[in-house]
């Protein structure tokens, strides 16, 4: 088995309406597709989330990692990972190049997945035959009061969730404690909230600030109160407050989680493989902390990321975006997107590779031409 050709296609789906976090706003979501192809007919796919930049990362792909990866065996993906992230580290390590390699690195495991007859999470392990998710929202739009964020969530819990997320850190803080103080009370004491900052707050001093007016609500944890970079005002917060500090969505390899943690700057980590360096190195960080109690609990790519936290022990939860609420949208690509069952739960699918199917005519036409 050889890999013949690797392709990555970007592409870019339109929302409905501008949606809003802390220090960002969107009215569109692109991401990568990667295709690695093989001499006896297999075909594996990755991909990862752009951020404005889908076009620049598919071209790292074909122009920097394909000399690498033709004529390799594809299930050689400890091999592979490591030759791709050594010829590319004076310019890469982290951030767009790192997106490419995961965008690889996940088709070559989709790809042996499915040469070896077996589901992914079955080939990593089988820990869980499906995995509990929850419902990530909470998002700012220009007409969205008190009254909606309420309605929102309550659909959650409709849904079957127990658990839910919501953006903080874009409005004053006092006005962000009316909102979490709206949402507990729609949620009811019981249910886990989670709350989201996206490093809204430019200090640690202001974070602590912010996070300790929040205590009165008893979220689970505060994610990226600070700038992903700022470690040291992250440890800060996380000593300072009685919650924890989750983060990890835009982090890359091992090294960066393992400073994270025994810097005392997170006690949550939250890898996403595609970003993080795709399924080889996402695997190695969440073994790794197993190995210390820590838990994990992956950033957004539901579809993906139901079969790695079912296939490790120390896994929280998968979060998951309703397609109706406009944020999230790679679900309008995927063939057959999975979905929470009434009790919040993802069934793992049982189909060889990760699951993933992609409906090609819906890839062209959201496709970013050249």
């Amino acid at each position: 088995m050889e890999i013949t050709d690797v392709e990555s296609v970007p592409i870019a789906i339109p929302l409905e309406e501008p949606v809003s976090f802390s220090n960002r706003t969107l009215t569109y979501r692109d991401h990568a597709i990667t295709y690695v192809r093989t001499s006896d007919g297999h075909e594996g796919v990755g991909y990862s989330l752009g951020y404005e930049g889908a076009e620049l990362i598919s071209e790292a792909v074909e122009s920097l990692l394909e000399p690498t990866l033709v004529g390799e065996d594809p299930r050689d993906t400890e091999r592979l990972w490591r030759e791709m992230f050594d010829g590319t580290v004076q310019i890469g390590r982290s951030g767009l190049l790192l997106r490419a390699i995961s965008s690889v690195d996940i088709a070559l495991w989709d790809l042996k997945a499915k040469a070896a007859d077996q589901p992914l999470y079955k080939l990593l392990g089988g820990y869980a035959e499906d995995v509990p998710a929850y419902a990530s929202g909470g998002y700012y739009r220009d007409d969205k009061g008190h009254d909606a964020l309420r309605g929102e969530m309550s659909r959650y819990l409709e849904e079957g969730h127990d658990v839910v997320k919501m953006k903080v850190g874009r409005l004053p803080v006092e006005e962000e404690v009316e909102r979490v103080a709206a949402v507990r009370d729609e949620i009811g004491d019981e249910r886990t909230l989670l709350l989201d900052a996206n490093g809204a707050w430019d200090s640690g001093t202001e974070a602590i600030r912010a996070c300790r007016a929040f205590e009165p609500y008893d979220p689970y944890f505060i994610e990226e109160p600070v700038m992903i970079d700022s470690v040291g005002a992250m440890r800060e917060v996380n000593e300072a407050i009685s919650y924890p500090v989750a983060t990890g969505e835009l982090e890359g390899p091992r090294y960066d989680f393992e400073r994270l943690y025994s810097d005392g700057a997170a006690t949550v980590l939250q890898p996403d493989a595609t970003v993080c360096g795709g399924i080889t190195e996402w695997l190695k960080i969440a073994h790794h902390a197993a190995a210390l109690d820590v838990r994990i609990a992956p950033h957004y790519n539901w579809n993906l990321h139901a079969s790695l936290v079912g296939s490790i022990e120390n896994a929280l939860w998968v979060e998951y975006f309703y397609r109706d609420m406009d944020v999230k949208v790679f679900d309008d690509v995927v063939a057959d997107p999975l979905e929470p069952d009434d009790d919040g739960r993802i069934p793992l699918p049982d189909d060889p590779g990760h699951g993933v199917e992609l409906d090609e005519d819906a890839v062209q036409e959201f496709a970013i031409e050249n």
